[in-house]
């Protein structure tokens, strides 16, 4: 499976950390300080400490800062970290980065940061780089590092937990994930001409009858710190695989396969619940089909969903933040929020810069604020919060980049079915005060009238 013909044996040694807390010795509980019996002394082994890094340049080529990129609402980074904190074996979790903002990102998700030197963070860098020189900066010694890949969007934790434990329990020195492979490959030689590689041409064996061949993932590569640091490479010793299944070996390197797996998971991943503390909705293809009926004297009416009334009703009076966020200026805008009791801006060209002023004025964090659209106007929006969420008969587009899909199409309930998603406290809130109706001209101007309300919420994650 490699050209590694040694078995590396680590020395106990290099493992023991000046970190570590001393083993520790219990005595009995039937036993006293008179008894002539001795003590029955139990050692606690020494747990294993690992750590997952995660390299993260900002210098991408193929796709400009490709690990801020979104799949399902969450940026690449993001999803590799949540699956590295969601395995029971991993201690930390740091990204190795030269990028202010994916440093940033890397914060709010929850991972620590180590900052990359410039001479280790261009094009020719090697990964096996960045993993050692992040080792070096941290303040203990780690038993096995786990190198993780952004580009690798639907990491398994459960998959990352077996390759852990597999280094763990001793049966081999690194593991890495692998798929499947039943490829015939071949290469052209100088010549231009077809050479079979790995088998022979003029032999077609049944797939049945083939030796299993696999291919890396690339998602994560589990080592022995100690043989990562002597051998500088990621591979050494005895290596194992862990098989992942062909839906979780997709792997981003262009713009053609982040727009795959982004559909790939806009049909995958669906949510039970949507944890947040805020709900900000398009009008227009949200609380309407995007239809309009036209009078001869070109007045407009539309339809709206009934339903969606008493979903917003139940957010507002648990004292859960509300606006209706609208590029068109219609009246029936302004009459719709002051029915709901919810915040309004309309007649918005700049919906990314409205969302965030009003996010700062609730004192909210983006992160835990849902917003739903349905066309492109909207996908700005949709950078700004945490969960941006789609109508089901939205814009492809829209589609492919929101975190949640509703079942239900614009004005037909989609605004009581994302309502009701949203969890709330049991106990309703005392009454707020009425909204801000924002003017079509002027600079929005918005209220904290859900402050001490939302201080009441509990939180689900």
């Amino acid at each position: 499976m490699n050209d590694h013909s040694t078995t590396y044996e680590p020395n106990a040694a290099e493992f023991q950390s000046e970190m570590k807390p001393a083993a520790r010795t219990t005595v009995a509980a039937n036993q006293t300080a008179e008894s002539t019996t001795p003590p029955v002394a139990t050692t606690s082994p020494t747990p294993h400490r690992t750590v997952a890094i995660i390299p993260a340049r900002g210098g991408s080529k193929g796709i400009p800062l490709k690990n801020l990129q979104k799949v399902a609402g969450i940026s690449l980074l993001a999803r590799a970290i949540n699956a590295a904190q969601a395995s029971p074996s991993i201690d930390r979790v740091i990204v190795s980065t030269d990028h202010d903002g994916i440093a940033a990102e890397a914060l709010r998700a929850g991972a620590e940061v180590a900052h990359r030197p410039a001479e280790i963070a261009g094009d020719t860098a090697t990964s096996e780089s960045a993993l050692i020189h992040t080792l070096s900066t941290l303040d203990e010694d780690f038993d096995i590092t786990v190198f993780m890949q952004c580009t690798s969007p639907f990491i398994d934790s459960a998959s990352i937990e077996n390759a852990v434990r597999t280094v763990r329990d001793d049966h081999a020195d690194v593991v890495f994930s692998a798929v499947e492979d039943h490829s015939f490959l071949w290469r052209l030689d100088d010549d231009t001409r077809a050479v079979a590689v790995g088998h022979e041409a003029s032999f077609r064996p049944r797939r049945q009858d083939r030796a299993k061949h696999f291919n890396e993932t690339g998602a994560f590569y589990v080592m022995r710190t100690s043989g990562l640091i002597e051998h500088e490479h990621r591979f050494f010793g005895r290596i194992g695989i862990e098989e992942v299944p062909p839906e979780h070996a997709r792997e981003i390197d262009d713009m053609s396969d982040l727009t795959l797996v982004r559909a790939i998971a806009s049909t995958q991943e669906t949510a039970q619940v949507i944890d947040v503390d805020a709900l900000v909705t398009d009008f227009d293809g949200v609380h309407t089909d995007d239809g309009a009926y036209v009078d001869e004297d070109g007045n407009e009416q539309v339809r709206v969903h009934r339903g969606d009334g008493m979903g917003v009703s139940r957010l507002v009076k648990s004292g859960v933040p509300v606006m209706i966020l609208s590029k068109e200026r219609n009246p029936v805008v302004t009459r719709r929020a002051e029915k709901l009791r919810v915040d309004v801006a309309q007649g918005i060209d700049d919906k990314a810069g409205v969302l965030a002023a009003w996010i700062t004025a609730n004192d909210l964090d983006p992160a835990r604020v849902a917003y739903v659209g349905n066309d492109i106007n909207d996908l700005e929006a949709f950078d700004v919060v945490g969960w941006p969420v789609a109508v089901a008969d939205a814009h492809p587009r829209v589609l492919a980049a929101a975190r949640v899909i509703l079942d239900r199409p614009g004005g037909r309930g989609a605004v009581r079915e994302v309502c009701d998603l949203i969890p709330i406290p049991a106990e309703a809130a005392d009454p707020l005060p009425n909204p801000t109706l924002t003017s079509l001209r002027q600079q929005p101007q918005f209220t904290h009238r859900a402050e001490n309300s939302r201080a009441n919420r509990k939180q689900v994650s």
